[in-house]
């Protein structure tokens, strides 16, 4: 489930087709910095109405995965 609202913020955002966006999809590779990150995640917050403070390094999508579904354990 975040994976999807993950890709499909993404996908919104560099305007592509979801099916583009991959775990192993580098942020870098798909133009997108870490004030792009950052909004993407207050919209996501938005979305699944949880606040997620970004305090690490994330350079795949699948690493921001993690990092969302681990926030949300807590």
């Amino acid at each position: 489930m975040i994976f999807k609202a993950v890709a499909e913020l993404i996908a919104e955002h560099i305007d592509c087709d979801v099916s583009e966006i991959t775990p192993e999809s580098r942020f870098k590779d798909l133009g997108i910095d870490s004030l792009d990150t950052v909004e993407m995640l207050m919209n996501l917050e938005d979305k699944i109405g949880k606040e997620i403070e970004l305090d690490r390094k994330v350079e795949t999508v699948g690493d921001l995965v993690r990092f969302i579904e681990e926030k949300c354990k807590d």
